[in-house]
C-alpha cells in the first residue's frame, strides 16, 4: 500500500540526452551559473538546518545520506536525486517488506512477491540477473553488510523496519560512489529515532487478514542532562497470505540507542537484536496464452493465495554424504535472519573543524531453506514414460496410488546457510575554508566475512496443487525412482569460507558560491583485498546402488579445497551543481564514473573483472505550497556486468557484457483545493545490453520500461482530531525474465486504498487494503529454466492477493 505524498528528491530528472550531450549540457551549466552577469555579488554560506520529521516531503526537508559531513542539506540545495519518506509515510505505504517499502522511489523496482525477504532490486536499468548488488542498506549512515550482494543475500533481507525508524532516505547515483561502500546505485538510510527532552512512545497493535498479529513498542526519554535513550522493537506472526500451512512469518526485534550531547558535539551509540523466520516463494505454474499476455491460475494451483508449500515436506532429512551423512530442516525457516547490530554515530565540532564517524559491527546468520522450482507440471504418466518402463506411485504420507493422469512437477528443497560478520567505520575530517566552502578527507574500512555451506538440488516429485504432496515412484524394471519422494540429491555442494577487506581514502568539497549556485565534487580510491577457500566437489552413487535412481549422481565436498585470492584497486569521481532559478525552482546537473568491484561469489565462479559505471543526470525541481514538481533525465553505461544462474539442470551459467541506460524519472504533487492532493511518480527506461554475446541488443531482464504511480488524498481537519483517506493506482510495464528476451512478463495494474485517523492527542488508526482488485501480475519468471513457456504453462512468481490490515496505536 503507497502513502499519497511521498514528495521526494532535491534533483530529479528532465530530459534524455546521450553520453556526449549529456557533458556538454553539465559544462554549459557550470559556465552559465559562473557567468557574472548570471550570479548575483553575494555570497551566502550553505544552510545547515537539523533534520526534521514535518518537513519531509518538502523541498525544504533536511537530509543527511549523500552529504560529506552527515550535516543536514535541503532538498532544494542539493544536487542529486534522493527520496524520503517519514515515519508515517512509510506506516501508510503498508510495505510487505523493507524491499517492498522502495517502491515509493521512482527509478527502483523490487520485485518482493516471495515474501518478506529475499528480494530482487533493479535501480535505473543497471544489469543483474537478481538479488540487490546496487542496493545498499545502511542504518545512521553505515551500511549492514559491505557487499550489497552475495548469492542468497542481498542488503534488505538483513533489516526490519518498525516503530523506531524516524525516516528512510533513499539515495540514487549522485555522490554515492566517493562515499562509504561507494555504491553506484542505491543507498537506502534507515534513519533511528533517538530521545529527546521530552518523554515520547507508543504501543501498537495490529490485526490482519490470513492471521497477521503484530505488536510494537517504542519509548524514549531523557536520563540526565545530555542524556537520552531510546527502546523499541516488534513481534509479529502470520498464515501469510498464502497459505503454507505453518506460520509463513514469525519474529521479532528489540532495538536501544543512547545519546549523549553536548556543545561540542553528540555521540549515539545502538545495538539491535533480529530473530525472524520467513517462507520463501518462487515460481509456480501458470497458464499463459498469447504469448504469456494473458495470464490465469494453474488448476488445482491458486496463482493469488496459492502454494507448492505445505506440511508434507516441512521438515526432511537430507543425505550430504557417504556413510549415512544427514542434515534436518524446517521450511518454516525459511529465508530469516538471526542478527546483531552494534553500532556508533559520532560528531564532534572543533572551531572550524567537524570529525564525524559513523561505525557498526554486523554478526549473525542468514539461512535460506526453500522449495525452488524448475520445468513445467506434466502429468504423472508421461513423467513415469520418460524412463522406458512401466510403475507404481504412491502418496509419501497416507499412501494409496497416484492417478497417471495427476499433474506433478519436480521442485527441490535447496538449503543455504549463512555466517556472516561485518566491521565498518566510515571516519570523515572536514574544515571550512573559508566562506561557503568546505573541504573533507576520510577514510572507510570494512571487513567482513561469510561461511557458506550449501545443499541445491534435493529434487522432489510432487502434485502441481495447493500444498503439494509428495510422491513414490517404483518402476516395474526394479529402479526405486525416489525416497520418501526425493527424485535426487543435491547436484551442488559448496563449502567455502571468505574473507574481504576493503580500504578507500576520499576527498570532497563543497562550495555554496553564492545563493544561487553551489558545487561539489569528490574522489575516491579503493583497494580490495578478497582471499578464500572453496572445498572441492565430487559426484558419487551415495549407496552404490545403480537402481537406487534418487542418489546415483549426489554432489559431495571434498576435504581438499581451492583458494580464491584477489586485489582489486580502483578510482571513482563525482562531480555537480546545483543552480536555484527562482525562490521555488532550481536545476541540477550531475556526473560521475564508479566501479562495483567481483564479490566471493563473482570470484569462485571465474568473474574477476571489476565492473565500471559511469552515469550523468539532468534535474529539475520546483515547487510551493501548491505543488511539487521533481524530474531527472538519467543515463548510465556499464562495461563487464557478469551474469550467473544455476539452471534447472544443474548447469552453473556464466557470461558477461556491457549495457547502456537511459531515462526519465517524475515525481509531482498537486494540492488544488482544501485537503486534496493528486500525486504521481514514475519513471521511463530504456535498457539494452551491448556487447553480450547473442544477447547484444536485447532489453535488460527484469526490469519494466514504465511505471507509474498515481495517488490521490485527502485530508479532513474535524472536531476530535483529523482524517485522511488515499488510493494508489500502479501500473508496471512489459518485462522479460530471460537473457533472451523469450519469457515475457506482462503488464499488471493495482489499486490499493486505505485511511488513517488521528483522534484526541494520543490515539491513531489505520485502515489499508493492498491489491484490492486482486489482480494476477507477475514479478518474475523461472530464469533457471531457459526458453519461453511451453505447452501454455509458464512458471512464474505472482503478487500476492487481496490483503487488509487494521491497527491501534497509544502514542505519548
Amino acid at each position: 500500500m503507497q502513502q499519497t505524498t511521498f514528495k521526494h528528491a532535491a534533483g530529479q530528472r528532465a530530459g534524455v540526452e546521450p553520453n556526449r550531450l549529456m557533458r556538454y549540457a553539465l559544462s554549459a551549466a557550470i559556465a552559465l551559473a559562473l557567468s557574472p552577469g548570471l550570479a548575483l555579488a553575494q555570497d551566502a554560506a550553505a544552510p545547515a538546518p537539523q533534520a526534521a520529521n514535518d518537513s519531509a516531503t518538502t523541498l525544504d526537508a533536511v537530509v543527511v545520506s549523500g552529504t560529506a559531513r552527515f550535516k543536514g542539506l535541503r532538498k532544494r540545495d542539493a544536487s542529486f536525486s534522493i527520496t524520503t519518506a517519514s515515519a508515517e509515510q512509510l506506516q501508510e505505504a503498508v510495505p510487505l517488506s523493507t524491499a517492498d517499502a522502495l517502491k515509493v522511489v521512482p527509478g527502483v523496482w523490487a520485485e518482493s512477491a516471495g515474501g518478506s525477504t529475499g528480494a530482487n532490486i533493479f535501480v535505473r536499468g543497471m544489469p543483474s540477473e537478481g538479488d540487490a548488488p546496487f542496493v545498499t542498506v545502511q542504518m545512521d549512515g553505515a551500511p549492514l553488510f559491505p557487499p550489497p550482494t552475495l548469492s542468497f543475500l542481498e542488503n534488505s533481507t538483513l533489516f526490519r523496519m518498525d516503530d523506531t525508524i524516524d525516516r528512510m532516505e533513499v539515495l540514487r547515483g549522485g555522490p554515492s560512489p566517493i562515499f562509504s561502500n561507494g555504491q553506484p546505485g542505491a543507498t537506502v538510510n534507515f534513519i533511528q529515532k533517538k530521545g529527546g527532552e521530552e518523554p515520547a512512545g507508543s504501543v501498537r497493535v495490529g490485526l490482519g487478514s490470513d492471521g497477521f498479529r503484530r505488536v510494537d513498542l517504542f519509548n524514549s526519554g531523557k536520563l540526565a542532562e545530555g542524556w537520552y535513550y531510546s527502546v523499541g522493537g516488534f513481534y509479529r506472526a502470520t498464515d501469510g497470505v498464502r497459505d503454507t500451512q505453518f506460520p509463513a512469518d514469525k519474529g521479532g526485534q528489540f532495538s536501544a540507542t543512547l545519546t549523549h550531547s553536548w556543545d561540542k558535539g553528540e555521540i549515539t551509540v545502538y545495538a539491535r537484536h533480529t530473530n525472524d523466520k520467513n517462507a520463501f516463494f518462487t515460481p509456480i505454474p501458470l497458464l499463459s496464452r498469447d504469448n504469456g499476455s494473458s495470464l490465469s491460475s494453474f488448476p488445482g494451483l491458486d496463482a493469488r493465495t496459492g502454494t507448492l508449500l505445505g506440511n508434507d515436506f516441512r521438515h526432511v532429512t537430507l543425505p550430504t554424504g557417504p556413510g549415512g551423512q544427514t542434515i534436518s530442516r524446517d521450511l518454516a525457516d525459511g529465508r530469516g535472519i538471526n542478527l546483531d547490530v552494534f553500532g556508533a554515530s559520532m560528531d564532534f565540532y572543533l572551531g572550524d573543524w567537524t570529525i564525524s564517524d559513523r561505525v557498526n559491527f554486523v554478526s549473525g546468520s542468514a539461512p535460506t531453506n526453500g522449495l525452488f522450482t524448475g520445468a513445467s507440471p506434466q502429468t504423472l504418466g508421461s513423467f513415469i514414460a520418460g524412463f522406458g518402463s512401466a510403475g507404481t506411485a504412491t502418496y509419501v504420507n497416507g499412501g494409496g496410488a497416484v492417478d497417471p493422469n495427476q499433474q506433478v512437477l519436480t521442485a527441490g528443497f535447496w538449503v543455504v546457510d549463512k555466517e556472516i560478520e561485518s566491521f565498518t567505520n566510515d571516519l570523515r575530517f572536514s574544515k571550512d575554508l573559508f566562506e561557503g566552502n568546505t573541504l573533507t578527507a576520510g577514510v572507510y574500512f570494512a571487513r567482513y566475512s561469510s561461511k557458506d555451506t550449501w545443499y541445491l538440488g534435493n529434487n522432489m516429485l510432487l502434485t502441481a496443487q495447493n500444498n503439494a504432496r509428495r510422491i513414490n515412484l517404483t518402476l516395474a524394471d526394479g529402479r526405486q525412482v525416489t525416497r520418501d519422494g526425493f527424485t535426487g540429491t543435491s547436484f551442488f555442494s559448496l563449502r567455502g569460507d571468505y574473507d574481504g577487506q576493503n580500504t578507500a581514502v576520499f576527498v570532497a568539497d563543497e562550495w555554496q558560491i553564492n545563493d544561487r549556485l553551489r558545487l561539489d565534487g569528490g574522489i575516491r580510491y579503493e583497494w580490495q583485498q578478497v582471499d578464500g577457500t572453496v572445498h572441492d566437489t565430487a559426484t558419487v552413487d551415495l549407496d552404490g546402488n545403480p537402481n537406487t535412481l534418487y542418489d546415483n549422481n549426489t554432489s559431495v565436498s571434498l576435504p581438499s579445497s581451492r583458494r580464491i585470492d584477489q586485489d582489486d584497486k580502483h578510482f571513482s569521481w563525482t562531480l555537480g551543481l546545483n543552480y536555484k532559478l527562482t525562490d521555488s525552482s532550481s536545476v541540477f546537473a550531475r556526473a560521475n564514473s564508479g566501479y562495483k568491484l567481483p564479490a566471493f561469489d563473482n570470484l569462485r565462479d571465474g568473474n574477476n573483472k571489476v565492473q565500471e559505471i559511469d552515469q550523468y543526470e539532468l534535474g529539475f525541481k520546483s515547487g510551493n505550497s501548491v505543488y511539487d514538481l521533481y524530474l531527472t533525465a538519467f543515463y548510465n553505461s556499464f562495461t563487464n556486468s557478469p551474469f550467473q544462474a544455476f539452471l534447472d539442470d544443474g548447469t552453473n551459467f556464466t557470461s558477461a557484457g556491457d549495457s547502456r541506460a537511459y531515462g526519465v524519472e517524475v515525481e509531482g504533487a498537486v494540492r488544488p483545493i482544501g485537503g486534496l492532493e493528486l500525486a504521481l511518480t514514475g519513471v521511463w527506461l530504456d535498457a539494452k545490453y551491448e556487447n553480450y554475446r547473442e544477447f547484444t541488443g536485447n532489453q535488460v531482464m527484469r526490469q519494466p520500461k514504465q511505471q507509474f504511480r498515481f495517488t490521490p488524498s485527502y485530508f479532513w481537519t474535524l472536531p476530535f482530531g483529523d482524517l485522511k483517506i488515499f488510493a494508489t493506482y500502479s501500473r508496471i510495464g512489459d518485462r522479460f525474465a530471460d537473457l533472451a528476451n523469450t519469457q515475457k512478463l506482462p503488464s499488471y495494474e493495482t489499486l490499493d486504498v486505505g485511511a488513517n485517523m488521528h483522534v484526541g492527542d494520543h490515539w491513531e488508526f489505520a485502515l489499508s487494503g493492498s491489491n484490492v482488485t486482486n489482480e494476477l501480475g507477475l514479478t518474475e519468471g523461472n530464469v533457471r529454466v531457459p526458453g519461453a513457456a511451453s505447452g501454455g504453462v509458464f512458471m512464474g512468481r505472482p503478487i500476492a492477493g487481496r490483503q487488509y490490515l487494521f491497527s491501534a496505536a497509544y502514542k505519548w
